[in-house]
């Protein structure tokens, strides 16, 4: 596994310990906030590892970071199982999906990848509408407080607590952001770079490209149910809107706003999204429009997303 730029791990480090930093600063509504951003900046650098660094414009990763919600949230709910074995339930089911719906979908390309990926997201939304008895659909479930425990070194710790929350979803966030970071500069995520950019001479090469493609759409999956179980401890609440179209998109927005096949990107552009709406619904009712209007300049003097165009321009050693 090739070894990370020495400036790179330190920027990795630094943005770590500012966000350590600011669990101590941020008012209570705020530090809500990037609690949040954090767990779905998780979801975004799993869709960045097939999109940005694989090359595939999936629309079914909603179905990812649902299962992993649904696997954590139901066996809590209706089996009255603990944090860390419900968590590990929301894995299993994401990781399982996504070998099955990569094995599947995998067999199309372009186009037509993006439709089945979309099909089978939709098929799990439904799905979740269908079970109502279990789910409750739209209306959702409400973990139980005494339910939402954490239990560390023999220590336990209330997930409904801001401070607790921030920190674990922060933990989260660091790991998978540090395990991406080595990830994607193994000769694994090098491999998947060379086929993104020309798959066809990484076929005659004698690379297995539907293996790889399918390690991608596996850790990609696992790492977006990851976000979605620790969601559904953290906050205590699992919904059928999760797994709708929306969080198929928003995904891919944060990720072309941050900059695609960068590790910080899905940070940039989660944090982003987040603030300008927030900071535009405070004004006016129109604030999608604003939203709209910062895209379009985003997209115009920063092609490649902020960290992308950055790197591009000006610090070619950002990761």
């Amino acid at each position: 596994m090739s070894r990370i730029d020495g400036k790179s791990l330190w920027l990795h480090w630094a943005v770590l310990i500012v966000l350590f930093a600011l669990n101590f600063l941020l008012p209570e509504y705020h530090r809500g906030v990037v609690t949040r951003v954090l767990l779905l900046a998780v979801f975004a650098m799993g869709y960045n590892l097939t999109f940005g660094y694989t090359g595939l414009l999936s629309l079914g990763h909603a179905m990812f970071f649902a299962a992993g919600l649904y696997g954590a949230g139901l066996t809590i709910y209706h089996l009255g199982w603990s944090v860390w074995p419900a968590f590990g339930a929301g894995l299993l089911a994401g990781i399982v999906l996504a070998v099955v719906v990569g094995f599947l979908a995998l067999r199309t390309a372009g186009v037509a990848f993006m439709i089945v990926t979309l099909m089978f997201s939709q098929v799990f939304y439904l799905t979740t509408l269908y079970f109502t008895t279990y789910t409750r659909g739209e209306e959702g479930l409400v973990l139980p407080v005494p339910a939402r425990t954490l239990t560390v070194a023999g220590a336990e710790f209330g997930l409904t607590d801001p401070g607790t929350r921030y920190m674990t979803a922060l933990a989260l966030f660091a790991v998978v952001l540090i395990a991406t970071a080595f990830l994607v500069r193994s000769s694994f995520g090098r491999t998947l770079l060379a086929i993104r950019e020309n798959e066809e001479r990484m076929r005659m090469l004698g690379y297995d490209v539907f293996a790889n493609k399918l390690a991608s759409m596996a850790i990609s999956g696992l790492i977006s149910a990851a976000a979605g179980a620790a969601y559904a401890v953290l906050f205590g609440y699992v919904g059928s809107g999760f797994a709708s179209i929306q969080y198929s998109i928003l995904p891919l927005l944060w990720v072309l706003l941050g900059g695609a096949a960068t590790t910080l990107g899905p940070l940039i552009g989660t944090l982003l999204t987040f603030y300008v709406i927030d900071t535009a619904s405070s004004y006016t009712s129109a604030y999608m429009l604003l939203l709209g209007i910062v895209l379009i300049l985003l997209i115009l003097y920063f092609p490649r997303g902020i960290a992308g165009t950055v790197r591009e321009r000006w610090l070619p050693w950002l990761p």
